[in-house]
């Protein structure tokens, strides 16, 4: 019988000898349960040990697409931790899910001939307590939970939930045990994903950017066709034993996106939780260079946090839109001619400048090239622009040509807060994108749609 692929697509494991996971899966296994082939090695890295015997992985992250049974290895992970006297917390996104591993849990010790000296089922609060001092909290999440609480095992599910705020609340939790250990286990996250702490660490200990720290997973690289059957064997583990195709078929259906994710392990490049998101830039898209009208209006930002300056411009189209396109971004160590050379240009009406890394240099040398006078953008001005923009997102009335650039950084940016009055800006998610491009096209639609047009003289006799 065809099973599903047993080893990660996808892992980062650092290289050991001895393993606790062995103790663990015949403790599980006792229960009249048998751990499949791919838990049992995972548990088996999870629990790796040095010569010192402290773990080799003080921190464990892995992603399996659903109904696999990848808390099982967390239920092994336990059984051990409560035999041997560990204090656990055990962290779900919902209450359903933390009160289940009680029960499972529960029931499980009994099995393995562990004492359960006192169980609390208050869900959203339950515990174990065992002989021999081993215990084990249940929680849902909060952004205080677990504070001033100390613990040798995190255990996150529902990892793709977890929040910069609630992880600010747990990371330290078990700062103060001899041998901590946190896990995190879920799957991608999809567009009502609050997490980004899950896709992070990812990223992190793939870029081998992390100290002991390991990632698995078992996903398809690019999107994949949903009734692509050998994709689901690839990234099922337990695909043919407790999981069946059958069912697999039963949840194709017309959203391939979040087929791909939960069911075939997919991790986006775009960013769904991003202020804005692709489908809603994607929907101001026009094929064709439209017909323009009335001046250019150029957006100018100098990043604040990199040594890149950015040139954008927006013009009025026939319909009333306003039309945004990014020009160039360049390193400012080329220095402000090339900017001079299209800002000299008739065609652009007004020039709003932003940045304190150069905004100076660049308004000096417009002046000695007899340029028209340009906006230094203040706070205010800034604050303003973003919400305009934001607005006209909403409302539709910016169009854009789909500049790979731009879109990757208008996909993957979020709001931050500026002055004391919810004002806000934009901040970028995703490495090595530079949110000044975005910025410079806010400036530069800005300008477009608060020009009001050349004032008349008028003659009066």
């Amino acid at each position: 019988m065809d099973i599903g692929r047993q080893e990660p697509t996808v892992s980062v494991i650092l290289p050991y000898t001895k393993t606790k996971g062995e103790e663990a899966v015949s403790l599980y296994n006792k229960t009249e349960r048998t751990m499949l082939d791919w838990q049992s090695a995972l548990v088996y890295d999870i629990m790796a040990v040095g010569e010192d015997g402290l773990w080799i992985h003080q921190k464990f992250g892995y992603a399996v697409p659903r109904r696999n049974g990848k808390s099982e290895l967390m239920l092994a992970r336990c059984l051990y931790g409560l035999k041997y006297g560990e204090h656990i917390l055990y962290t779900a996104h919902r209450a359903t899910t933390s009160h289940s591993i009680w029960e499972r849990l529960e029931r499980l010790c009994k099995k393995a001939g562990i004492q359960v000296e006192s169980s609390y089922k208050a869900i959203g609060n339950e515990h174990l307590y065992v002989a021999g001092g081993g215990k084990i909290q249940f929680r849902t999440r909060t952004s205080t939970g677990g504070l001033g609480e100390g613990y040798d095992l995190l255990i996150v599910d529902e990892a793709q939930e977890y929040t910069p705020e609630q992880e600010t609340a747990l990371k330290y939790i078990v700062s103060d045990s001899l041998n901590p250990q946190t896990i995190m286990l879920g799957t991608p996250p999809t567009a009502i994903s609050a997490g980004t702490v899950f896709p992070k660490y990812r990223e992190k200990v793939l870029s081998g950017g992390a100290y002991e720290s390991a990632w698995a997973e078992w996903s398809v690289a690019e999107m994949t066709d949903p009734n692509n059957i050998e994709a689901w064997y690839e990234t099922n583990p337990s695909l043919g034993t407790i999981l069946t195709e059958r069912k697999i078929r039963a949840e194709v259906g017309e959203d391939d996106v979040d087929f791909n994710i939960q069911r075939l392990g997919h991790w986006l490049r775009y960013n769904q939780k991003s202020a804005i998101s692709q489908t809603e830039w994607d929907a101001l898209e026009v094929k064709e260079l439209p017909k323009l009208t009335g001046p250019l209006f150029a957006g100018v930002k100098f990043g604040h946090d990199t040594s890149n300056v950015t040139l954008s411009i927006a013009v009025k189209m026939a319909d009333g839109n306003v039309f945004v396109e990014a020009i160039d971004c360049k390193p400012s160590r080329e220095g402000v001619s090339w900017l001079l050379k299209y800002l000299r240009n008739p065609a652009v009406k007004q020039v709003a400048i932003d940045g304190d890394s150069g905004k100076g240099i660049l308004e000096e040398a417009m002046q000695k090239i007899h340029a028209k006078r340009p906006i230094m953008v203040r706070t205010a001005d800034f604050i303003m622009a973003n919400s305009m923009f934001e607005q006209a997102i909403e409302a539709g009335t910016v169009k854009h040509m789909d500049q790979a650039s731009l879109r990757q950084v208008v996909s993957n940016c979020e709001k931050r807060s500026i002055g004391s009055n919810g004002g806000f800006g934009y901040n970028s998610q995703l490495k090595g994108a530079d949110i000044a491009l975005l910025d410079s096209v806010i400036l530069a639609h800005w300008l477009c749609v608060e020009y009001k047009g050349e004032k008349k003289q008028t003659v009066r006799y």
